[in-house]
């Protein structure tokens, strides 16, 4: 099983009496409940958890999977906690930003792009249509989801093209959104899902708590080897001299 980190904002459920409604413990607590009952060992942190959020470099050297929930305060991630995060993804660590969280530094550093959208609140009904069945985060889901209450997101969504692309949003409004797409960025893999507005109970509905449970699987580091780089010894015997080079 993997070892998951789940970052949280933690300040709508603080501040709101219609998110603590929801989240009375947190929007952390629930997704860590959902990655425990898959066997995962999980830890959560917080925005406010001391000056590096709760992301330590030990916490992220101890880290298979990151998960990152945010909408108010991206500003507030110090930017060398971004780097960070940005780094150990480079280096093999998952990274499954949910929701808002398409607007956090270290998305939009490890996109490369602005990662803007359409949105609008009208506690609209989503379908999420499964278009990729043979992707391993579909797996025990059905042909789609679909959600009676969410906040729009439509295109354009400006990221690159993912690799996979394995759920598109109808909204009841008439928009469509690309919710579950995958990439890969240096040893690392990345799975970007749309689903979570803090107002609507999202992360209790079954398949969406089992998208994640398979994104984190999908995510975590396999056992490859570890890649090397730099100036290299030659595997067969060859002459090595060579007056021309200049390093």
């Amino acid at each position: 099983m993997a070892r998951v980190t789940v970052w949280n904002e933690y300040r709508h459920e603080r501040e709101s009496d219609t998110v603590a409604s929801v989240y009375p413990d947190g929007i952390h607590a629930v997704i860590a409940a959902a990655l425990r009952e898959a066997g995962h060992e999980v830890r959560t942190a917080t925005l406010d958890e001391g000056p590096d959020h709760g992301l330590t470099e030990s916490v992220l050297a101890d880290t298979d999977v990151l998960t990152w929930w945010g909408h108010a305060a991206h500003d507030e991630v110090r930017d060398e906690v971004a780097a960070r995060v940005h780094d150990h993804v480079l280096d093999g660590m998952g990274f499954l930003p949910l929701h808002s969280a398409h607007y956090s530094k270290p998305f939009t550093r490890l996109m490369g792009t602005s990662c803007s959208l359409k949105w609008r609140e009208a506690a609209e009904t989503e379908r999420l249509w499964v278009v990729e069945p043979g992707h391993p985060i579909a797996d025990g889901i059905g042909e789609y989801i679909e959600l009676d209450e969410t906040e729009m997101y439509g295109e354009r969504f400006d990221i690159p093209q993912p690799d996979a692309l394995v759920f598109t949003s109808w909204f009841a409004g008439g928009e469509v959104f690309r919710s579950g797409c995958c990439y890969r960025r240096g040893n690392g893999r990345v799975f970007y899902f749309r689903p979570g507005h803090e107002t609507y109970p999202i992360y209790r509905d079954e398949n969406v708590r089992q998208v994640l449970r398979n994104a984190v699987e999908w995510a975590a580091p396999g056992d490859g080897p570890d890649p090397a780089f730099g100036n290299a010894d030659p595997i067969e015997p060859i002459d090595t001299d060579d007056d021309r080079t200049v390093h």
